[in-house]
């Protein structure tokens, strides 16, 4: 009668131990209440059921509110015991009268869940920001979608809660500002493209496919003409205008549906592709292709290269420049990838409404007209090549070269990205060199043609001396070479800032000064990020309208951690991108600057964005 008895109690006492070991061993996360143990765990799991929860709008008491003109507060109260995640909270709004910024959470607490990994949760009490655009006028209700999702410490997760609310938002000031100048909170470009997609779905395409006409003009997207100019030109026979037409089709059909499921992916994945293709490695491998296409133009795959080599080289070569189809689409894909940095309002535009709304369809769409509106000059250059390059013969082996001399300038333009300054002008001397030689000795001489050659040579020569020259004076502008020569201008000064707490703290020490803060977002590899850094942070007016104004700069170039924390909180997807925030520590979305924008324009935004009321 008394084993029976043992055996229950030694059952008893090991499951005790069975269940103090784990308490211990599992500690509990912080801001939980301290776990039982002992009797009580044993008894108090056996007994817990769902009334020992709260209901979930107990948990979390929500509500939203009006702050000022422009922005909604959401405001959450968190029960002792329970927890929201960050990464599950998502607001929209089905009004098309309204575009929402991204919401401004404050710092949590970094939690290893069991469940969906390393998270920022929140205790006991969470207030996010949500910026508005919208037109000024009278009162408006602002519809929202709020969803969001939370756990009890004690073990329990809530489905996702999502709420629907009005905000009234009070009346604005007036349209229009002093002198009938635009409206104080007209809205960015990034935003007037965000509203067209809710609209005719013709009339956004169009929209799109302009902007990509004017994108097709900047330094980004140029290197692509000297890049199908040699495709198309790199054979020794006469290319007929619709032949060149059809290979530059093709080039800009693959430079399109690249960007566009690039694009795409990178917004559903809610991560910046393109800084991936940005990488030190990746540049120097592909301004080593460029250099292979141009050595192969100058006819020298001979030096130091095994014979078995140089004749594949030499055959895939011949069969690119003689145009095939698939090679031309290929070179089209990684000049989407690779050449096409430029990040403009349209293209954050579309990459953000897919993120945001998944329609998938839309967006691509638009990013597709986009992407044919950056092609449009490269189908002209295409089909005007048959025409007008010269017959085959002599003059056709100077041509081949000249675009080798092309290539090496694409080349030395990506490699500027990952180098010194200094060491960035000499390389830009190589192309210059390279051409001059080439100019001096002109087919025919004694000709008009090469007498006008052969003094473009010269000039060639001399600005690739001052390249020279001025790398090893210390120089760092190719327009401006020599230092002596080079606009003495005054940089602005700004301080480096890295996490999302430098960002909050240097924010509120502004706040506590009345002054205003600009926030640059800038990388290595960004061309127009170094466009306004030379041109428009120099001008001296930009420099009077950012008197007093405390200036921080977030360097993205790793792409880290830190840097894809900085890029969520704005909701961005890349520089150059420029925020502004008023004295009161609150940004001004609708005043955000997008792309490359010159001096005169970026002081008129910048006043009004520091002067804007809040």
């Amino acid at each position: 009668m008394k084993r029976p008895a043992t055996r229950h109690i030694l059952a008893l006492l090991l499951l005790l131990l069975l269940v103090a070991a784990r308490a211990q061993a599992d500690p509990p996360a912080p801001g939980a209440a301290p776990a039982p143990s002992g009797v009580d765990a044993v008894l108090g799991s056996a007994k817990r059921g769902a009334d020992d929860f709260l209901p979930a709008d107990q948990a979390f008491r929500f509500d939203a509110l009006a702050d000022g003109t422009d922005r909604v507060r959401l405001n959450w109260e968190i029960a002792d015991g329970y927890y929201l995640y960050r990464a599950r909270i998502k607001v929209a709004t089905s009004s098309p009268a309204a575009q929402l910024g991204a919401t401004q959470f404050p710092p949590g607490q970094i939690k290893n869940d069991e469940y969906f990994g390393r998270q920022e949760i929140y205790h006991h009490e969470l207030i996010a920001m949500v910026p508005v655009v919208r037109a000024r006028g009278g009162a408006f209700a602002l519809p929202l979608q709020v969803t969001y999702q939370g756990c009890a410490e004690a073990g329990l997760c809530y489905p996702p809660i999502t709420r629907t609310v009005s905000v009234q938002l009070p009346a604005g000031g007036s349209a229009a500002g002093a002198g009938g100048g635009p409206p104080m909170d007209a809205p960015s470009e990034q935003s007037q493209f965000a509203r067209l997609f809710s609209g005719n779905f013709f009339v956004m395409l169009g929209s799109f496919y302009l902007a990509g006409l004017v994108l097709a003009f900047t330094p980004c997207v140029l290197p692509m003409v000297p890049i199908l100019s040699g495709i198309i030109a790199g054979g020794a026979h006469h290319v007929r205008a619709g032949h060149a037409f059809a290979l530059s089709l093709t080039y800009v059909l693959g430079m399109a549906f690249t960007y566009t499921a690039a694009g795409v992916a990178g917004a559903a994945m809610g991560k910046e592709v393109q800084a991936a293709f940005q990488q030190w490695w990746v540049l120097g491998l592909f301004a080593g292709v460029f250099v292979a296409m141009a050595l192969s133009m100058f006819g020298l795959y001979t030096v130091q290269m095994p014979v078995a080599i140089q004749t594949r080289l030499a055959d895939l070569s011949s069969r690119q420049s003689a145009g095939t189809f698939g090679g031309v689409a290929v070179m089209g894909a990684l000049s989407a990838l690779i050449v096409t940095t430029c990040v403009g309002p349209a293209l954050v535009a579309a990459l953000l409404f897919i993120s945001q709304t998944g329609q998938i369809a839309r967006g691509g769409a638009a990013l597709f007209a986009l992407s044919i509106g950056m092609g449009t000059p490269l189908l002209i250059v295409g089909a005007s090549a048959g025409k007008l390059l010269p017959k085959a013969g002599p003059w056709m082996e100077l041509v081949k070269k000249l675009f080798g001399v092309m290539m090496l300038a694409v080349a030395a333009w990506m490699l500027s990205r990952i180098v010194s300054d200094r060491v960035a002008l000499a390389l830009w001397a190589v192309p210059a060199l390279i051409l001059a030689a080439l100019l001096w000795s002109p087919i025919r001489a004694g000709s008009r043609a090469a007498w006008g050659l052969r003094a473009a040579g010269v000039a060639a020569a001399l600005y690739g001396i001052a390249l020279v020259a001025g790398s090893a004076l210390g120089g760092t502008d190719p327009l401006a070479p020599l230092p002596a020569f080079a606009a003495q201008t005054q940089a602005l000064s700004f301080r480096t800032i890295k996490t999302l707490a430098d960002l909050d703290r240097e924010v509120a020490q502004a706040r506590a000064q009345r002054r205003g803060v600009l926030l640059d977002f800038s990388a290595d590899w960004c061309t127009s990020c170094k466009e306004m850094e030379r041109y428009t942070f120099t001008d001296p007016g930009v420099r009077a309208a950012l008197r007093g104004t405390v200036l921080l700069r977030a360097d993205v170039t790793a792409n880290d951690a830190d840097d894809q924390a900085l890029l969520r909180r704005f909701g961005i997807l890349g520089p150059p991108t420029i925020a502004f925030y008023g004295a009161d520590g609150r940004e001004r979305p609708q005043y955000r600057v997008v792309g490359y924008m010159k001096a005169p324009e970026f002081a008129q935004r910048s006043r009004r964005a520091l002067n804007a009321p809040s």
